[in-house]
């Protein structure tokens, strides 16, 4: 009888006592979007990095221009607005995909798509700009500081629309299957944490730094 039970014991089905109030380990559902939280806390102390430096060099102009000289909050507005919108149609994807109803998961993919293009194409026309104004990041401290910090952020949106457009395709051609619904909640993390930065970056480099002297 204590044979029988040593070897249940030691079988997968057994009831083994992991000492973490559970039995077994927990399920994929929980343990990607939690070991993937722990990837984005790492980009936020990046960019908690890059905060500080432009935080540091925004003075140091060289004589060059400043940020009351070179930055649009009319065109930075219409910027954020559409990076907010396209977090919110991005939620309520995931609304749907939940439901499983495709024709609104991809319509709400491609809303948020056609949103983060948007930023991205006014974060790109503002860089041209102001490089063909001589104001490039080689031009003072200020600038590679500034230059960095948006365009690290810009960089993150790019990879994230690439990473859409390979979510929509594999929602489309394997359905919503759990590994793909998982893959979709971790974009929805990385698209929410990049909204956060954003604000952040909105605040300090183009509201705060426009104000009056």
């Amino acid at each position: 009888m204590t044979t029988e039970a040593a070897t249940i014991g030691l079988t997968h089905g057994g009831s083994e006592d992991t000492g973490l109030g559970h039995r077994g380990p927990e399920s994929k559902s929980i343990v990607v979007p939690y070991g993937f939280w722990l990837f984005v806390l790492s980009d936020m102390v990046l960019f908690s990095a890059l905060f500080a430096s432009y935080a540091t060099l925004v003075h140091a102009t060289d004589g060059g221009p400043t940020t009351n000289e070179l930055f649009d909050r009319g065109l930075v507005a219409v910027e954020t607005v559409a990076l907010l919108l396209s977090s919110f149609v991005c939620g309520l994807a995931m609304i749907t995909a939940k439901r499983g109803n495709m024709v609104w998961t991809q319509a709400w993919l491609v809303a948020t798509g056609i949103l983060g293009a948007v930023f991205l194409g006014i974060e790109l026309y503002e860089f041209a700009t102001m490089v063909g104004e001589g104001a490039g990041p080689q031009r003072s401290a200020f600038l590679s500081a500034f230059f960095t910090l948006v365009g690290c952020h810009g960089l993150h949106v790019a990879c994230g629309l690439l990473w859409l457009g390979t979510m929509m395709a594999q929602i489309w051609a394997k359905g919503f299957q759990q590994h793909i619904i998982r893959r979709l909640l971790c974009f929805s993390i990385f698209w929410h944490a990049l909204d956060i930065i954003w604000v952040g970056i909105f605040t300090i480099v183009y509201l705060i730094g426009t104000l009056p002297a």
